[in-house]
């Protein structure tokens, strides 16, 4: 069904015109009261010399790009969050936060909020950072921004977010993380993983983090997801079908169910990810060359890891951590192997942008694992 994000949230109107101008409108400035198109003389985004495996052209991604329903800046990205100690917040244990450490700092951000903005340009641990949010294909994912920021540009492909750069004005599709239009076409910004957890978990890991607050500068009734909940699983989130046309779609599979994915310069493999917190490991291969990759679970964050295992080490569980090798002791997110950058994404949005990509587990529903 091709239907746009104005309708998906349509139901935020019903706030006043003071929130729906800031959501579907086209505001003059940004949070910060900057034009959009205003640089300020601020540098590009940080890249990285080695990309990743792109399965189109950036010329075929642009030409499929699409009118997601709302104007540049029409989602307005959040770019003076503020927050508050986890522990003194008291969030429900079960609500969706995405995690960053970075420097020695752990921040939380919810969920529910991201939903309505997508981007937030922050500082983690002195670090100028983006941690963005899709919730079209379910993808959390954190940027390195330099002094710049992002902002959302309007447009999707494969149902996936935009991001544009205020530096250069390029347009960056989230999952990809490569510049596809723009001064900075071709170019990898340089990411880093993002945790996909609950703030009950994530402050039993982080006691310290630092939760984001409601206080975004913008009139939001946050307690309301404009796509549906993951808390009941419900509305958009549990249907297989898509708003909007996918690139490829998988011969097998719900749409929704949830993949930890990661990508090589050579391919891509993807873990159903119920699969992988049920067996707390999987093995696999990526690329041409067909290089191997295992997978752990992390028990406390509900999450995965991937790494290359080049010379077929074995990784066995070991209560809450992992054994490699006969050598035990070592936290799913600290195995002795190379570690790839991965991250959750709905199954349709990863075999879209990646149709020659390793599918590792068995298929599931919609949200399994989340």
């Amino acid at each position: 069904m091709n239907r746009t994000r104005r309708a998906a949230l349509a139901g935020i109107a019903a706030v006043g015109g003071a929130s729906l101008a800031g959501c579907v409108g086209t505001p003059a400035t940004d949070s910060a009261g900057r034009s959009a198109d205003e640089s300020d003389g601020e540098s590009p985004p940080p890249t990285v010399d080695d990309g990743y495996h792109l399965a189109y052209e950036a010329e075929s991604l642009v030409s499929e790009s699409l009118d997601g329903g709302v104007s540049k800046d029409g989602i307005p990205s959040v770019d003076d969050p503020i927050f508050r100690p986890i522990a003194e917040t008291d969030p429900p244990g079960n609500e969706p936060v995405f995690g960053v450490v970075r420097g020695g700092e752990a921040k939380a951000y919810p969920r529910r909020i991201l939903s309505h903005h997508e981007i937030v340009n922050d500082e983690v641990g002195g670090e100028p950072v983006a941690v963005t949010y899709c919730p079209l294909t379910g993808m959390a994912q954190g940027f390195h921004r330099g002094d710049t920021t992002f902002g959302v540009s309007g447009r999707l492909v494969n149902s996936n977010l935009i991001m544009y750069d205020r530096a250069t004005d390029s347009w960056w599709p989230q999952m990809l993380a490569t510049g596809i239009d723009g001064p900075m076409a071709g170019e990898t910004l340089d990411e880093f993983s993002v945790a996909w957890t609950t703030a009950g978990d994530w402050a039993t890991r982080h006691p310290d983090s630092l939760l984001m607050t409601e206080e975004t500068g913008y009139v939001r009734r946050y307690d309301e997801d404009p796509y549906g909940s993951y808390v009941p699983l419900s509305g958009y989130y549990s249907r297989n079908g898509t708003r909007f046309p996918a690139l490829a779609s998988p011969e097998a599979g719900h749409a929704k169910s949830v993949v930890v994915g990661a990508r090589t310069e050579t391919g891509a493999v993807a873990f159903d990810e119920a699969t992988l917190r049920s067996e707390r490991v999987l093995t696999g291969t990526v690329g041409d060359g067909g290089a191997a990759v295992v997978a752990v679970a992390d028990q406390t964050l509900s999450t995965g890891h991937v790494y290359r295992n080049p010379d077929s080490a074995a990784v066995e569980p070991d209560g809450d951590e992992y054994r490699v090798n006969g050598e035990d002791g070592f936290a799913a997110a600290d195995l002795p192997l190379e570690r790839l950058l991965a991250f959750d994404a709905m199954w349709f949005a990863w075999a879209g942008f990646y149709p020659d990509t390793t599918f590792v587990g068995e298929h599931t529903g919609a949200g399994d694992g989340r």
